[in-house]
């Protein structure tokens, strides 16, 4: 084959010349009608078929992992953040049940992709079966588990394939999305989880202390190369005329690259998940170290609620707030010697306020909302509270 393709410049009829010279006369038979697409792009899509196959697989171990570590840590409760900045108590559980939510989003969208690329076309040189009918078709596809194209020119039609590697590239990016949250949460400033270190592992040849978050890094910059390659297959769709072959050779990288990377970088999130190490007393610490400027929210509102405006309460919130942000002092504390706030909160219902089980508690709801706990038993739900007619 190699021989013949110095003279013949084309992969195909060095293919088949390379076997017809030892058939005989049964080689007359061999690609007869056939164009070269309807070979290599039906193969092709068996190729893709199976590659999705396997990355469902990683994606379900991926799943599976997030399930587990979500339930083991719903309850654990960590800062919320928003611009990188103390928000509102939260738990690490909820923040994999997302992950874990998201991640079956994905598996839906890898499935569906596959299903467009699960097609076979055998209908000649522009796709008017002239010189193979379609009953031809329609049986090969049949034998190799394929649908039908319902209709081609001399290529399976490239937004095929530009609809899989962008799929590719959405559950890339949220690995990368988790992996960049696991980074930011292993910075030694936060150090509130930190991604699997064996022993003997070594984080820098020059600075022995360092555990750096190495496998999180190696699936965004995996990540990028294949949102780039998303580029690619959706440039790959105009083609000129019923085919040309500008799409060809960069096929031959982006899709065998995408799918390996994607599998490589699953398999990798699912090590990370499964041996991730967390810890609860640095999240507290985190907690506190805002000194209580996290109650801004449910004093605000609770001073609403004892008739105050909005406007006013927030004024007075707020500037307890800044307060406690320049002279370092602790919002709770600030609260309770504000002559303002006392006439509307006694120090008891303050302290009440203070409470951080106030923003965990409908956590088991959202997971049971999810199917990650069972629903509650019908003898057990609280019943609707009764409406005047």
């Amino acid at each position: 084959m190699d021989e013949i393709f110095q003279t013949t410049r084309h992969d195909v009829t060095a293919f088949i010349s390379s076997i017809t010279g030892t058939l005989g006369p049964e080689g007359r038979w061999l690609h007869l009608g056939l164009t070269s697409s309807d070979m290599l792009d039906t193969g092709l899509d068996l190729q893709l078929v199976e590659a999705g196959g396997l990355l469902m697989e990683e994606v379900d171990k991926a799943i599976a992992a997030l399930a587990e570590q979500a339930l083991l840590h719903k309850d654990t409760l960590m800062m919320g953040r928003t611009h990188g900045v103390h928000a509102e108590p939260m738990t690490m559980g909820l923040k994999l049940a997302l992950w874990w939510d998201e991640m079956n989003r994905q598996r839906e969208r890898l499935e569906a992709a596959v299903e467009t690329v699960r097609v076979g076309k055998i209908s000649g040189a522009v796709g008017t079966h002239a010189t193979v009918p379609p009953a031809v078709e329609e049986r090969v596809c049949q034998r190799l588990g394929l649908k039908v194209a319902g209709i081609s020119n001399q290529v399976i039609q490239r937004d095929r394939y530009a609809h899989f590697v962008t799929t590719l590239a959405l559950v890339a990016a949220s690995l990368e999305k988790f992996a960049t949250e696991i980074r930011g949460l292993q910075r030694t400033e936060i150090h509130e989880v930190e991604e699997p270190f064996g022993h003997g592992q070594t984080g820098s040849s020059s600075m022995p202390h360092k555990r750096n978050p190495e496998l999180a890094e190696r699936i965004c910059g995996l990540a990028r190369l294949i949102r780039g390659n998303s580029v690619t297959a959706l440039e790959n769709v105009a083609l000129w005329g019923e085919r040309d072959i500008s799409h060809s050779s960069a096929e031959r990288i982006i899709l065998p690259d995408s799918c390996l990377a994607l599998d490589y970088i699953l398999s990798i999130f699912t090590r990370i998940v499964e041996g991730l190490r967390v810890f609860p007393d640095r999240m507290y610490a985190n907690i506190e170290s805002s000194m209580g400027l996290i109650f801004s929210q449910r004093t605000l509102l609770e001073l609403v609620d004892k008739g105050l405006s909005r406007e006013d309460a927030y004024k007075i919130v707020q500037g307890n707030a800044s307060r406690c942000w320049e002279e370092g002092r602790d919002f709770r504390d600030l609260l309770k010697s504000d002559s303002t706030v006392a006439a509307y909160l006694s120090r008891e219902e303050l302290e009440e306020l203070f409470d951080y089980g106030y923003y965990t508690r409908y956590v088991d709801d959202t997971f049971r909302r999810l199917g990650l706990l069972p629903p509650v038993p019908a003898g057990n739900l609280v019943p609707e509270p009764a409406t005047a007619d």
